[in-house]
């Protein structure tokens, strides 16, 4: 049995959760569809698993949580982000976990910790944004801190949040005004530390695809030729190969900027 974690006041993330209600609710509209949704535990501990096609996904899937089970969602951060001045301290009010890509280390023992302390975990096993819009190739930390923990994996795709923000695109107001939102929850996978990572991450990334394949088949904007389509549907967004090739060009220019 995991402990729950105690429902402290946490003023910080209450606003968080307040704004955004306020902003996808009010200012643009927005009327998520959700499935699944009694997947994510009302008490307890899991790591939810979640696509990556926009940057506003994670308050996407805060914000439908939040109003499913009352769950603060914790997620993992970029250290990048948490090293701003204003942001930093946000992200720290609100206990989500920093991650330095080239030390990961410490971020996958205090991800393990907080999960026995009963916590959800938000994660984004692709390690980015998808700019094809098609689920990348997944990191194993999800299913391998779940099973460290002793804690299910739940898949979690988003679909149209695109249309709020995302990579190489500057989505326009009237884009994202009434935006269709398909939340697509999968039903708990659940590891232990005798099973393979990588096939387990491997059955996580199916399962994935099978959420995403089915959020796209009913979305009720036509996809054809849009930018935030992928390309096997008909849609302008780059190949995963290009997208790919983009996304390793962006990698050599930050690297090059540090040096």
């Amino acid at each position: 049995m995991h402990p729950n974690p105690k429902r402290r006041f946490e003023p910080i993330y209450s606003m968080a959760v307040g704004a955004g209600r306020v902003f996808f609710g009010g200012v643009l509209q927005l009327r998520p569809k959700m499935t699944g949704a009694e997947s994510i535990p009302k008490s307890g501990p899991a790591v939810l698993a979640i696509t990556h096609f926009g940057y506003m996904d994670f308050a996407l899937v805060e914000w439908v949580a939040w109003l499913r089970t009352r769950r603060r969602v914790r997620y993992m951060v970029t250290k990048r982000a948490a090293d701003k001045p204003v942001v930093g301290w946000l992200l720290g009010q609100m206990r989500h976990i920093p991650v330095d890509m080239s030390a990961g280390r410490d971020a996958y023992t205090n991800a393990v910790a907080a999960l026995k302390r009963g916590e959800v975990l938000g994660v984004f096993p692709e390690a980015g944004v998808s700019a094809s819009f098609t689920v990348r190739e997944l990191k194993t930390g999800a299913v391998r801190m779940a099973a460290a923990a002793g804690v299910p994996v739940i898949p979690v795709v988003v679909w149209g949040g695109q249309l709020l923000r995302t990579k190489n695109h500057r989505a326009s107001f009237r884009e994202a005004l009434r935006a269709p939102i398909r939340v697509s929850i999968g039903k708990p996978m659940h590891v232990s530390g005798s099973d393979d990572p990588v096939e387990a991450t491997a059955a996580l990334r199916t399962e994935l695809e099978t959420l995403l394949a089915d959020a796209q088949a009913t979305y009720p904007r036509s996809g054809e030729g849009q930018w935030w389509q992928p390309a096997h549907l008909g849609g302008s967004a780059p190949t995963p190969e290009v997208a790919a090739e983009m996304e390793a060009e962006r990698q050599r220019k930050r690297a090059a900027e540090k040096h």
